[in-house]
């Protein structure tokens, strides 16, 4: 079953009477619990893609479906609660609040959309990321990694059906960034979630089921791996 599908998608920015594509003619199924990377060149379009999958930009034409949701035909508050309710994002800069402790940051957009914290679910995902010594730390006491993990319980708590992570490793030392990439596989895989990276580098590709390479806004290949 597909999880993600997108048909015939062009992003295009115009100035004047010039148009760029950021994407053109993108067509890509992800299906149900598939871990797929995304490769490609700084402003090949990959980051753009995800996030019009995770309903945080437009496409200019063409289809997107997650799940059972159009995102095109949504409006900007029906897209604002479909990512608090169906998407985990993991970012590079991990984006925690300063004066939020670690485990008010992981159970923010729980906060935000009215939503009871699953407690076992949560000591569970915090004992599996090693953090249970950590939770009540801020942000700025914390590794690299230990921040990028609280970012990524943050994703997880919500039971999202899809994780988009773009450049998760990026502000990380290559040992940590295979400790964290590994995390986010294992997880993925516990608890049965799609899970999209977009990422730069090759080592980290090659864990994905599927990678998918994409230059100038066209996917030139997606090949298992």
């Amino acid at each position: 079953m597909n999880i993600a599908v997108v048909k015939k998608l062009n992003k295009i920015y115009r100035n004047g009477d010039v148009e760029l594509y950021a994407l053109a003619d993108v067509n890509l199924q992800v299906e149900e619990g598939e871990f797929v990377a995304i490769v490609g060149t700084s402003g090949s379009g990959k980051s753009t893609l995800l996030n019009i999958l995770g309903g945080l930009d437009r496409p200019t034409e063409g289809s997107v479906r997650v799940g059972e949701f159009d995102l095109a035909e949504m409006s900007q508050d029906e897209l604002t609660i479909f990512r608090r309710r169906h998407i985990g994002f993991i970012f590079q800069n991990f984006n925690l609040i300063p004066i939020l402790s670690a485990y008010e940051n992981m159970i923010l957009p729980l906060k935000l959309d009215g939503a009871k914290v699953d407690q076992e679910f949560a000591e569970m995902i915090i004992q599996s990321l090693g953090l249970k010594e950590k939770i009540w730390q801020l942000p700025n006491t914390l590794s690299g990694g230990q921040q990028q993990r609280v970012a990524i319980a943050r994703a997880l708590l919500t039971k999202p059906s899809l994780i988009l992570a773009d450049e998760p490793t990026g502000n990380l030392d290559s040992t940590t960034s295979m400790e964290v990439i590994g995390l986010m596989k294992v997880l993925s895989d516990k608890f049965h979630q799609t899970l999209i990276v977009v990422t730069h580098n090759e080592e980290i590709a090659q864990l994905a089921d599927r990678i998918i390479r994409i230059e100038d806004g066209k996917i030139s290949s997606g090949e298992r791996v």
